[in-house]
């Protein structure tokens, strides 16, 4: 049995080749992430292991022998589930193995928004040792939090959100069930509410550009926005706009609509905006965890039984 690893973003395949190998699984590393050059190496592959590169329709055609897509991440918005669905191919993720590095990641963005660490970083090691903030600054406490997104990612903002005193309030997807000690809250209504904004929810069709011009202008002149779950979340042309016209404060993102981003965009010029690598994910701990259970899904589902985290468990025959 072959598994193609289409990409990846640390320096070997030493985890995965231990796992795959253990269990005879022949590990096969893409000289190139482009489609056509994937759609070129997988007709003989019975797995695909992925990081961000794309798995359309066309190369899942081409995957004649593929029994499973294996997700190293969270999102899946880089692989046709519909298509792999009809296939019956299997497709896990892993859900939550970066539950609390991304949530410390937002909290950082945050603190330094809050606290205006980047303009005095940068005027301090420039040569100017000045009280001089873009802002006035305000103590975090009694502040409110906006958090819109449910899972993993956005409980555990939350109750560490708390703990530095911040108010919070939260809009899921189910507004229908009361969430215990937090305040539950329209989308819209925690946009007009909130001095800090942070999403955390997946990339969908139905969730592209959610804050869009018409929702960002919802949002307090004083607020600043967070981003440390998917770029296509914000429309970037009305961020850009609302922060070049103040009618927001500032925005941290670590997510962007195209990746890697284009760095000489205005939006990247801006002193009020923060961004980071899509680094949010990233620990020594997490990337272990990330790697071997993305291997040991391949390996189940190679070996007849049941990866954890299927996404699409209706391919699954008992």
């Amino acid at each position: 049995m072959k598994v193609l690893v289409t990409d990846y973003a640390w320096p070997n395949l030493e985890i995965e080749q231990a796992i795959l190998s253990a269990a005879g699984i022949e590990l096969l590393d893409a000289t190139a992430s482009d489609a056509p050059s994937l759609t070129a190496l997988v007709a003989n592959v019975n797995g695909i292991l992925t990081c961000w590169a794309s798995i359309p329709e066309a190369l899942l055609a081409a995957a004649r022998q593929c029994r499973i897509v294996a997700r190293m991440g969270i999102g899946l918005d880089n692989i046709d589930v519909e298509h792999c669905t009809a296939r019956n191919i299997v497709v896990t993720n892993v859900p939550d193995y970066c539950s609390q590095e991304v949530a410390e990641h937002t909290l950082a963005l945050l603190l330094a928004m809050a606290r205006n660490v980047t303009f005095f970083h940068q005027q301090t090691k420039s040569g100017l040792y000045e009280l001089e903030p873009i802002s006035p600054l305000r103590r975090l406490s009694g502040q409110t939090l906006g958090i819109i997104g449910w899972g993993s990612i956005g409980q555990q903002v939350a109750r560490q959100a708390r703990a530095l005193g911040l108010d919070v309030v939260v809009t899921r997807n189910n507004m229908q069930q009361p969430i215990a000690d937090f305040t539950l809250l329209p989308l819209d209504e925690l946009l007009a509410r909130s001095d800090y904004v942070t999403l955390h929810l997946p990339y969908t069709d139905r969730t592209h550009h959610l804050l869009n011009q018409q929702r960002i202008t919802l949002m307090k002149s004083t607020a600043f926005l967070i981003n440390t779950a998917r770029g296509g979340l914000i429309d970037h042309d009305a961020l850009l706009e609302a922060l070049q016209s103040g009618q927001l404060a500032g925005a941290a993102l670590d997510v962007h609509e195209l990746e890697p981003p284009d760095l000489t965009q205005p939006l990247f010029q801006l002193p009020q905006v923060i961004a980071t690598p899509h680094a949010a994910f990233y620990s020594e701990e997490s990337l272990h965890d990330l790697r071997s259970i993305a291997s040991r899904q391949i390996v189940a589902c190679l070996t007849g039984q049941r990866p954890d985290h299927v996404v699409n468990p209706e391919v699954l025959v008992d």
